[in-house]
């Protein structure tokens, strides 16, 4: 039996546009969109720390913020990582806190020897993805949300950004709220 050539084309095409148009849709489909966070008060979390210690975000009440949800997997997260180490070191005397939740399923101590290899000088939390949730969803890593003094999101990025433009939104955030005088 003998098939048309001119059938099997137009089959062919058929498919293909059938293909198309579906994962067309399926990229610009939209749920429901995340609850924006930005100006709202930052949800509250109390996560394990790979020292052992409960941290939770109240902690660091009258601080500025910088919260990266990132992965052991994550190519960009580990461009990013050594440029936070600088920032906490340039920025912490001013009141910043850099806390990293670890989001994928890697083991403590694998996240641990990650977090030893790049010189991590700051927090790093094991997440849940409660907390994800509560930020509106980590739909990419890394995620960075940017808290004020004042304990509000001031900004949220997803991916990688230049630290030029990591350390503009830590000073914006440096200047939202007012710091807590420490006591004498």
């Amino acid at each position: 039996m003998q098939r048309n050539p001119l059938v099997i084309v137009v089959i062919a095409v058929l498919v293909a546009g059938m293909l198309f148009f579906g994962l067309h849709m399926a990229r610009t489909a939209k749920g429901p969109a995340p609850p924006d966070i930005k100006g709202r008060p930052a949800p509250e979390f109390s996560l394990a720390a790979l020292d052992g210690k409960t941290i939770q975000l109240a902690d660091f009440k009258g601080k500025a913020v910088l919260l990266n949800f990132w992965a052991t997997y994550c190519q960009p997260c580990k461009i990013e990582m050594p440029w936070f180490v600088d920032l906490q070191n340039k920025y912490g005397p001013e009141g910043l806190q850099i806390l990293g939740i670890a989001m994928d399923d890697a083991s403590e101590a694998d996240i641990a020897k990650f977090a030893k290899d790049l010189g991590v000088n700051y927090p790093i939390l094991l997440g849940k993805e409660g907390t994800g949730e509560a930020y509106g969803g980590i739909p990419f890593l890394p995620t960075t949300f940017y808290i004020g003094r004042d304990g509000k999101v001031v900004d949220k990025v997803y991916g990688l950004k230049g630290k030029a433009e990591i350390e503009a939104s830590i000073k914006k955030a440096l200047n939202e709220g007012s710091a807590v005088q420490a006591r004498k």
